[in-house]
C-alpha cells in the first residue's frame, strides 16, 4: 500500500494550492455532503485552482453511506467527464471520506483523491490509514478497499463548524491514541479544557494522535498484527453503537468507542494487570464528559451477541480483544469468556451509573 501524505496546515490555502499546482489534473471535483457543503466549502473560495472545480454533493450522516450514494457519485464522474487524469477531493467527516475514497478507488480502477476531514474523528481516524467503504446490507462499512488518499490536509478551523458532542465524538478515538502510545500524550489528553478551546493546541494534539496512527498503519497497513492496536475500546464499543441503534437511541462512534474503553480498561486490569490509578483517572475523564450509556443486566445477552458478530474476530464465536498492561504496552489477540464479559458489563454498570 501507497504511503498517504499527512499534512498538518499552517496555512491551509497556500498548502492546497502547492499540492494541486503540483499536477496537471484534467478535472477537479469537490465532493461534499449537504452540511460540509454550506458549513465548509466556502472556506476554499479563495483558492484560485478550484474556481472551476466541478461540485458533487450528497446526503449527510451514515444513511447516506450505501451503494445508492457510491453510484451517484460514479455518474456524475462520468457524466461530468471525469479521466483516470481527474483529482476528487472528499471534504467532509468520515461518510464522505471513506464513501469518496472508495468512489476515486473504483472509478476507472482508481483516481488521485485528496481527504480534507472536517471533524474531529474524520482527521484523526476515519481520513486517516487508507481505509475506505460504504455499509452493505446492513453491516458497516461491509464493502470497501484500502486506497490510501494522495493527501490528508488537516487544519483545526474546519472544527469551529463543529457542535461539542461530534467534536468529544472525535476526541474518543484521541484519547484512544494516547492509551496505545506515551504516557506523556496520555495525561496531556485528559486535561485539555473544552470550556475554552484552544483551537492551536487541539491542532497540536491532532498531529501527535495521526502521528501515532500514522505508525502503527506503516507498521502494518493490512491490519494483519500491531494496526489491531486501533481497535482498542472498539469490541464492546461496536456492540454499544448496535444496541444504541436496535433501541432508538443512536450515539456517535466516539462516545461508544469511549465506554467501551471503560470496560476494556477494566479487563485489561484483571487480565494484563493494567494500573488501579491510570484506570480510575481514565474513567473519570470519560464520565464527566461522555455520560453514560443505559442498559440493564436482561441486555448483556444481546450485547453478547453483537460482539460475537464484530467482523474482528478471527473465529466463530470467539471474540477478539485489543488490551493493554500499561499505558502504550499493547497485547492483541486477546479472548475473554462470556463470563467475563458479563463481568465487565456489571463493572460498567457499578462505576458509570
Amino acid at each position: 500500500m501507497s504511503k498517504q501524505e499527512v499534512i498538518i496546515c499552517q496555512n491551509f490555502n497556500t498548502e492546497l494550492s502547492q499540492k494541486l499546482s503540483a499536477h496537471s489534473y484534467d478535472k477537479i471535483f469537490i465532493l461534499t455532503d449537504e452540511h460540509t457543503f454550506r458549513l465548509c466549502l466556502p472556506l476554499l473560495q479563495d483558492i484560485a485552482l478550484l474556481k472551476d472545480a466541478e461540485q458533487i454533493v450528497i446526503g449527510p450522516e451514515d444513511v447516506h453511506k450505501n451503494l445508492e450514494t457510491l453510484a451517484y457519485v460514479w455518474n456524475q464522474l462520468s457524466n461530468r467527464g471525469a479521466t483516470r487524469h481527474s483529482l476528487l477531493i472528499n471534504l467532509g467527516g468520515g461518510m464522505v471520506t471513506d464513501l469518496g475514497g472508495f468512489a476515486a478507488a473504483t472509478f476507472k480502477r482508481g483516481i488521485a483523491c485528496i481527504n480534507i476531514p472536517t471533524t474531529l474523528l474524520s482527521m484523526i481516524d476515519a481520513a486517516v490509514g487508507g481505509k475506505t467503504g460504504i455499509n452493505f446490507n446492513g453491516l458497516k462499512n461491509e464493502i470497501g478497499s484500502f486506497y490510501p488518499a494522495d493527501q490528508v490536509m488537516i487544519d483545526s478551523q474546519f472544527l469551529k463548524t463543529l457542535d461539542m458532542p461530534n467534536l468529544l465524538s472525535g476526541y474518543g478515538e484521541m484519547l484512544k491514541h494516547g492509551l496505545i502510545s506515551q504516557p506523556s500524550h496520555w495525561s496531556e489528553l485528559l486535561t485539555f479544557d473544552f470550556a475554552h478551546i484552544d483551537y492551536a493546541l487541539l491542532q497540536k494534539l491532532i498531529g501527535q494522535s495521526v502521528q501515532v496512527k500514522e505508525d502503527i498503519v506503516e507498521k502494518d497497513p493490512y491490519e494483519q498484527s500491531i494496526r489491531k492496536a486501533l481497535n482498542f475500546g472498539h469490541t464492546i464499543g461496536h456492540a454499544f453503537e448496535s444496541f444504541a441503534l436496535k433501541t432508538n437511541h443512536p450515539v456517535l462512534h466516539g462516545y461508544a468507542v469511549a465506554w467501551g474503553m471503560v470496560c476494556e480498561l477494566y479487563l485489561s486490569h484483571i487480565r494484563c494487570g493494567f494500573p488501579k490509578e491510570a484506570l480510575r483517572t481514565t474513567i473519570q475523564f470519560i464520565k464527566e464528559n461522555y455520560g453514560s450509556l443505559y442498559f440493564t443486566c436482561d441486555d448483556y445477552e444481546c450485547l453478547y451477541d453483537f460482539m460475537k458478530h464484530d467482523k474482528k474476530n478471527a473465529s466463530c464465536g470467539v471474540i477478539n480483544f485489543t488490551l493493554l498492561g500499561g499505558i502504550g504496552d499493547i497485547r492483541i489477540n486477546q479472548t475473554a469468556s462470556q463470563e467475563e464479559i458479563y463481568e465487565l458489563l456489571d463493572f460498567y454498570r457499578e462505576t458509570m451509573g
